[in-house]
């Protein structure tokens, strides 16, 4: 790969060079390995967990502040499970209704020691899980004044995404469909949109159902996916958590590759010049 990545080097312009090259996720100041998130909730018991955090080789998973069992401890405490090391703790605000409701609850985290990164969830309808835009808006700009990382979930709205990274989000991250629905990307030319405009990672939340989903939402160009549903109720989850980390990989180098074109028409994949028996 590096001796491909260089003899390239040699033939190519050095920004499309750039573009071959996988470079690591860097969300404000730090370095992240992996592309996919992956949530704590929904799963049979910890010790699964655990292990498709394993299968997974995530780096970051998300809490739910507001479900956190504070009373448990030792393997009952589903922080027991999470190697904090390895992995970075983002809490969110699920759950929450108002920008108020979201606000208390950050603070909270950082109260608990958790982290200041935050992926900030205001919910606008309880059927269908769908955000408020305008309260995330609201608590966005507070609490990225007081010094918390947010990572907001929103609609796939370009207009919505762009007035999030313009307050000072750290990353933005648009539904792929409502949370836990497994529908996919029901709007991929709205999330091209947000990549094409944005200048920080576009993470894709929710609706993804299968590898195939997530391996879309990479060649789309997101930086990344949070996942939690698809992996933790799949009839076999840690083999899932290692398709859905396999699916990212593979999206992620599709982009960078950069595909065909889309033709109406068929085209011969080998030249037609030379054939035997054509007069030349």
């Amino acid at each position: 790969m590096d001796m491909d990545i260089a003899l390239l080097g040699e033939l190519l312009p050095v920004d499309e060079t750039e573009t071959i090259i996988n470079k690591p996720l860097r969300i404000a100041e730090r370095v992240f390995q992996s592309r996919l998130l992956v949530g704590t909730g929904k799963y049979a018991d910890f010790k699964t967990m655990q292990l498709c955090h394993e299968f997974s080789e995530t780096q970051m998973v998300t809490v739910a502040v507001r479900r956190l069992d504070l009373k448990a401890s030792g393997e009952n405490a589903l922080l027991h499970w999470i190697d904090r090391n390895k992995i970075q703790l983002l809490p969110n605000t699920a759950g929450c209704y108002c920008a108020d409701e979201a606000i208390r609850t950050c603070h909270l985290a950082a109260e608990l020691g958790l982290s200041q990164w935050i992926k900030l969830e205001v919910i606008g309808d309880k059927k269908t899980l769908l955000p408020d835009i305008e309260e995330t808006l609201k608590a966005a700009r507070l609490l990225v004044k007081e010094g918390f990382t947010i990572l907001p979930y929103v609609t796939d709205d370009p207009v919505a995404c762009k007035k999030l990274e313009d307050v000072g989000c750290a990353a933005v991250m648009p539904l792929a469909a409502p949370i836990g629905s497994g529908l996919g990307i029901r709007n991929p030319n709205n999330i091209r949109l947000i990549v094409e405009a944005a200048k920080v990672p576009i993470i894709v939340d929710a609706g993804v159902g299968t590898a195939s989903d997530a391996a879309f939402a990479m060649e789309l160009g997101c930086d990344a996916i949070l996942m939690n549903t698809a992996i933790a109720e799949a009839k076999h989850p840690t083999r899932m958590a290692q398709a859905m980390r396999l699916a990212v990989e593979a999206g992620r180098e599709a982009f960078l590759a950069g595909r065909i074109p889309m033709r109406a028409y068929g085209s011969a994949s080998s030249p037609m010049s030379g054939l035997l028996g054509m007069a030349t």
